[in-house]
Order: C-alpha cells, then structure tokens, then sequence
C-alpha cells in the first residue's frame, strides 16, 4: 500500500513540528502557517511510481511558503502539479498570481520561490515529478509555472481520471508496472499542457520551443509509421519544412537524428519489459525501423550491445558463469 501520515494521533503541541516534517519528506522544505493551529489536522497519502511521485493532501486551512533559503539548500530542481479538488488554492510565483479552483491545475516550479495557500479545508492532488524528465515532453516547463490549466476536459480529464484511479489500483501493480504508470501520467501531463494554446504563446523565445515541443511529442507518438519524415511532420504540426529543420538546429540534433535517437530510446524500454512477449524484430518494425539488419547495427553504434545483448542484460538473463 502507499505511504499514510496522518496528525490523528498527534498531540496538539507537536502537530505543527509533525507537519513541517511530513511536508518536507513528501515535497520538499517549506514554512507553514496554520490559520487556526490548535484545531489543525491533516492526512498525506503518498504513492510512488517510478520516478514519479503522487499524492494526496487533505488539510485545515493553511499556507506554504518556498523561500530562498530552502531553494539554495536544494540541487535537483522539482516540478509539482497540484489539482485542487476541494476550495479553492491561490498561488504566487515569478511575478504570477492564480486562485485556481476545482476543475483546473498549476504547475510549481521548486528552485523558485512562491506562496501556496488555502483558506478553508482542503483537498488536493499533488504529482512531483524530477524537472528534467518533464523537460524532455515539455521544454522550459518552468514557463508554466503559475498557469491554471484544465482539468476536466478532453485528455486533460483523463489525466486527471487516471491519478484518480491509482490507488485503488496500486496493490494490484508489481514495480514495472508502477515505473510505466508513471511513464504514462508524465505523457498524459505533457499532452495536455500542449492541447493549450498559450504553449505558443507564452513569449516569443518559448514560441520556438514550444514548436519544439510539439513537433517532439508527435514524433513520439508515431514512432510506429515508417513515412516519419520532415514533410509529414511539418503538415501535420502545421509549420514548413524548413521551419522544422530551423527548430532542431536549435537543438543537440537534427530532426533526422532526433528521431533515430528516439526510436533507440523506444526499443530499449521495449527490451526491458519483461511482459512484452513480442520478438527483437517484432519490436524493430513497431517502432518504425524498416530493416532488422539496419536496427541492429544501429542500435550497437548508440548502446554499445546488441538488441538481445540489452534484452538478456535488462532482463537478468545471463549465461551459466553469470554475467559478463
């Protein structure tokens, strides 16, 4: 089962010092005030899906402020997502301010000060995912930050559904299974970031990463057709083929490169599953790789092994004397 910290239990006196603790151990440190500390209780319940981490908040009123002091103290930079589904949240950060109600979502960034509050009993939904693994999906993430987004529509609802229905399910989840979920709740995060329309319009140099951004998220998900080229990506991300090339000069790699490296990244999470019953090469085409002979070369250039190298070592298949 998850992680439960509840202040039932608790005496009144040491409520504050327990919450500041279990706070800190959830998230990250942060100062509390509590709008009425001799009545205060809460309860976090807390789920762990790989690198991605859910939980829920259900508290008296209260407020959370990100200092500087807590910022310097921190090296690896996180994003929370919050999803208010009881009262209504207000947040500052960066020069924004939001009062986001039930219904949407904000995104806080940790290596920047902020205020988060609520002035009633609240209940809410908090994903913390490492900055670094949203910024592959979403570039600059951090420019978001202090947005309210929706959270009931279209795939911005099913996201929202899916962390719903994690707990109930997570008993029921080996450790694979939970990395993957939590895979998938980064992918859904990302799709509804960029079903807004102020991903392209959130200043100008972010219009071009946020091209960026889009044109990688369809990239990834059509690994699987072979026609993935620059003018099919360009028609159907409504930009020129030329623009699609200028956008990845921006980048490490070309579009060419971008998605061959991609589709690696693809097969090698494929060879790690050890569910996936489909062969070396069932896997090379679903991927988009056209040429079995071709996909092994290539992988052995960017891994250093082999397809069924990887596999058996991913997988703890080794031979007799152990592995090499």
């Amino acid at each position: 089962m998850g992680t439960l910290i509840t202040t039932n239990g608790v005496d009144m006196r040491n409520r504050s010092a327990h919450w500041h603790r279990s706070v800190a151990q959830a998230y990250f440190p942060l100062d509390l005030n509590f709008k009425e500390p001799d009545r205060f209780g809460g309860r976090l319940d807390q789920w762990t899906l790989g690198s991605v981490s859910l939980s829920r908040l259900r508290s008296e009123a209260l407020s959370y402020h990100r200092l500087p002091r807590h910022v310097a103290r921190d090296e690896l930079e996180h994003i929370l997502i919050t999803i208010p589904a009881k009262a209504e949240v207000y947040f500052a950060q960066a020069g924004r301010e939001v009062h986001c109600r039930p219904g949407g979502y904000i995104l806080e960034r940790s290596h920047e000060p902020y205020e988060f509050s609520y002035g009633e009993k609240a209940d809410l939904w908090v994903m913390k995912v490492e900055a670094t693994a949203l910024a592959e999906k979403v570039p600059v993430p951090e420019r978001f930050c202090g947005l309210q987004f929706n959270a009931i529509d279209g795939v911005s609802g099913l996201f929202v559904d899916m962390i719903h229905h994690i707990p109930e399910r997570f008993e029921t989840m080996n450790l694979d299974s939970r990395r993957a979920v939590g895979c998938q709740l980064i992918d859904l995060l990302a799709l509804s970031v960029h079903a807004d329309g102020r991903t392209l319009t959130s200043g100008s140099s972010s219009v071009r990463a946020a091209h960026v951004s889009r044109a990688q998220y369809f990239i990834r998900q059509n690994l699987h057709r072979h026609d993935l080229g620059p003018e099919f990506i360009a028609q159907c991300c409504g930009i020129s083929e030329r623009y699609l090339h200028e956008l990845f000069r921006d980048t490490d790699r070309s579009l060419g490169q971008w998605i061959r490296d991609t589709r690696i990244e693809a097969t090698k999470k494929d060879l790690c599953l050890p569910g996936l019953k489909l062969s070396i090469a069932e896997i090379c085409y679903r991927r988009g790789f056209s040429d079995l002979a071709h996909f092994s070369r290539t992988f052995k250039r960017a891994v250093g092994c082999s397809p069924g190298e990887y596999r058996k070592a991913a997988l703890g298949v080794f031979p007799p004397d152990g592995p090499a």
